[in-house]
């Protein structure tokens, strides 16, 4: 049975990790406008994904991707705010609306596959690319929750979200067992290397320092 330091040290990990994805999202999307270019929103899709898979495979509940899924959300509008930009722009709110349809497409998948998805990569590889699809296929639908609706690709009416749905699914097919081989090491490097009182005063110390360095590196990103 997990202990109760070794469980806190797992969702303060899952809240850093939800961090450094979103500091990710900014430094990907560094030319904040109105619409992402080309296949930048795909190549995010994958590492959005890459995310929440290890915040599962760490907390091995829905909770986990969640919290990540938060974060990520709360430094896109710490962003946004250092722009000057409202919430309801096509650089916030859509890329935040991604952020949740990667989520609930792969907690769908979690909850068709069970406790299959934790064994095999080859399972792993295909729901991240099942994902992805089905991540890229809900995104149009933004336009009804945000009112803002989806890029389409140059010259066409296409969104770009289903213009390079195939890139999505690719990268998506790679990060998600890195997700969970990533969540596979820190817990294997923790119980290995790290005594229990290490373990939980740590867990106290890299969460809340992972995410005031992920501010500073927005705040040197938009500075620079």
């Amino acid at each position: 049975m997990m202990s109760a330091e070794s469980s806190a040290s797992r969702w303060s990990l899952t809240v850093a990790l939800g961090a450094v994805w979103g500091v990710s999202e900014v430094a990907l999307g560094i030319g904040l406008q109105a619409c992402a270019r080309n296949a930048s929103g795909s190549i995010m899709t994958g590492v959005g994904l890459f995310f929440i898979a290890a915040g599962w495979a760490l907390t091995k509940k829905v909770r986990g991707p969640l919290i990540m899924i938060c974060m990520a959300s709360l430094l896109k509008l710490a962003d946004a705010l250092l722009l000057g930009l409202p919430i309801k722009h096509g650089a916030v709110a859509n890329p935040i609306f991604a952020f949740w349809t990667e989520g609930l497409a792969f907690l769908a998948l979690v909850a068709l596959l069970r406790g299959e998805l934790a064994s095999g990569r080859i399972r792993q590889a295909l729901s991240g690319g099942l994902s992805a699809l089905v991540a890229v296929n809900l995104f149009p639908l933004v336009k009804y929750a945000t009112t803002i609706p989806a890029c389409v690709y140059p010259g066409t009416t296409t969104p770009l979200a289903l213009y390079f749905a195939p890139l999505a699914v690719a990268v998506s097919f790679v990060t998600v067992p890195l997700g969970f081989a990533a969540a596979a090491w820190f817990l294997s490097f923790k119980e290995k290397k790290l005594t229990t009182d290490q373990e939980r005063r740590l867990g106290f110390i890299y969460s809340p320092a992972t995410v005031l360095l992920s501010l500073l590196l927005i705040l040197l990103i938009r500075a620079i």
